[in-house]
């Protein structure tokens, strides 16, 4: 890309953050728009559900603000994208506004998924994903004594039971699987188990909401369990859907995120990339298949590649091939993820507190329970059994070719000889061109009876391929 280039961001979270911070590492010289639909610059979002919840941090504690260097970024903030046209190279704003974009990066992320049946309008049933999410959810812990639940037995569902019983705060955690994390084998689930029963924490697994109860001070709710709960909040984790709306209609394939080639270009758009959670990219270390992977490291790491590639462009881009990595605590227990154990086909126990996660008898995964030294070794051992592809550059087009239209005089040499009357042609050429030339009519037809000239449809001669830009100039 080219100096007065715009390079558009949408997703003022950890991703777009970094994306703007590896552009200028590279050192583009154009305008950055970064848009966020939250009226904050990037936070630790991981804070929500923990520290801000509890009441430990402020929001003023959480942001980013002392880790950002002069990025000379131009924030919209509190701005929503619309809708993307990726023919025109122009992201919509509320209001009728348009941004054109020479390059775009999408990093809007996930939202939490709705629960049916759920009564949104209660603001005592949360979502928990912004600082307003988690000091809403405050405001309601101080409004009542009642103890809190949280439906969804996933990370952000054990983060926020852990943060009520660090408060003293009573809470139950409701899920439809047989136990907390069980993706992550046996071992980490037992183990959060155990720890959940030794801080009582409460726990209704194998159990849905079958009614909703508001009352004025309370939120009921009868489990399939036949279990009644009274809560003075209900925090709703049960996952997250791509916040991809505002790509409708632009020609993307967003039925999963947005599916992009492996070096997190948009499929059917060169000049747009995608990073962190919405991306849907074939991660070549593990296979061919377009996978999302919803985590904080993955999010940085992905940013900072495809603010790479698109500088670079598609045919010098590298394909993105992370280890990914994920981890948290829980009551001062360190829990920790790496490979993709998602895809596993079963489990062994590598180590005390580490498990393996195996596909084909090849090992693609490793989580650990309170190991945080032994789960380094384990890594480490992980990306030697499953190295990242020698990358091989794709071809440079070849240069398009130009082809002269015949002559008249070569076209007539292809008439077969038995055709041929000894007929000048190279007379008949230079007397029709120098009369077209003079604007006069031939001596074979008199002026007044010119009879209509023939239509002759010429196809377009075939060439080469057009060498293809990888970021188009600016307007």
């Amino acid at each position: 890309m080219a100096d007065g280039d715009r390079i558009v961001i949408v997703g003022a979270g950890v991703a777009g953050l970094r994306a703007a911070e590896r552009l200028r590492e590279q050192n583009f010289d154009g305008e950055i728009v970064l848009i966020g639909d939250e009226a904050r610059r990037p936070y630790h979002r991981p804070m929500v559900s923990k520290a801000l919840v509890m009441g430990t941090e402020r929001p003023s504690d959480v942001g980013l603000s002392h880790y950002l260097p002069d990025l000379d970024v131009h924030w919209r903030l509190g701005a929503r994208v619309t809708h993307l046209d990726t023919t025109e190279r122009v992201v919509h704003l509320p209001g009728g506004e348009s941004l054109w974009y020479d390059g775009l990066i999408a990093a809007t992320g996930v939202y939490p998924r709705h629960l049916p049946g759920s009564p949104r309008h209660d603001p005592r049933v949360r979502i928990l994903r912004t600082v307003e999410d988690s000091m809403a959810v405050r405001r309601c812990l101080h409004a009542s004594k009642k103890p809190a639940v949280v439906i969804g037995a996933g990370l952000i569902g054990n983060e926020f039971a852990a943060s009520m019983r660090h408060i003293g705060r009573d809470v139950t955690l409701v899920g439809h699987a047989k136990a907390p994390l069980h993706r992550f084998g046996d071992r980490v689930s037992s183990g959060i188990v155990e720890a959940h029963h030794e801080h009582r924490a409460k726990l209704a697994m194998k159990s849905e909401v079958r009614h909703w109860i508001s009352t004025k001070d309370t939120v009921g709710l009868h489990l399939t369990n036949n279990q009644l709960l009274v809560a003075s909040v209900v925090v709703l984790a049960i996952g997250s859907v791509p916040s991809v709306d505002w790509m409708r209609g632009s020609g993307l394939d967003i039925s999963d995120g947005v599916l992009c080639d492996a070096k997190l270009f948009a499929e059917g758009a060169s000049d747009v990339v995608i990073a962190g959670d919405i991306a849907r990219w074939p991660n070549l270390r593990f296979d061919e298949t377009p996978r999302r992977v919803e985590h904080w490291i993955n999010a940085v790491e992905s940013a900072r590649h495809a603010a790479d590639n698109l500088l670079m462009g598609h045919s010098s881009a590298k394909p993105f091939t992370p280890l990914p990595r994920a981890w948290s605590t829980l009551y001062d227990t360190r829990l920790q993820m790496c490979g993709m154990p998602s895809l596993a086909e079963d489990t062994v126990s590598l180590a005390d507190g580490i498990t393996g996660f195996i596909r084909d008898g090849r090992l693609v995964g490793i989580s650990a329970w309170d190991k945080p030294r032994a789960m380094l070794d384990w890594m480490a051992e992980l990306d030697r059994r499953l190295p990242a592809p020698d990358y091989v550059p794709e071809p440079e087009p070849a240069p398009e070719v130009p082809v002269a239209e015949p002559s008249v005089a070569a076209l007539a040499a292809d008439v077969p000889a038995e055709f041929d009357s000894g007929f000048d042609h190279q007379a008949f050429e230079r007397e029709f061109e120098s009369e077209f030339a003079n604007d006069i009519p031939t001596t074979a037809f008199p002026a007044q009876s010119l009879p209509a000239p023939p239509t002759t449809a010429f196809a377009a001669q075939p060439g080469a391929a057009l060498p293809t830009m990888a970021i188009p100039m600016g307007r």
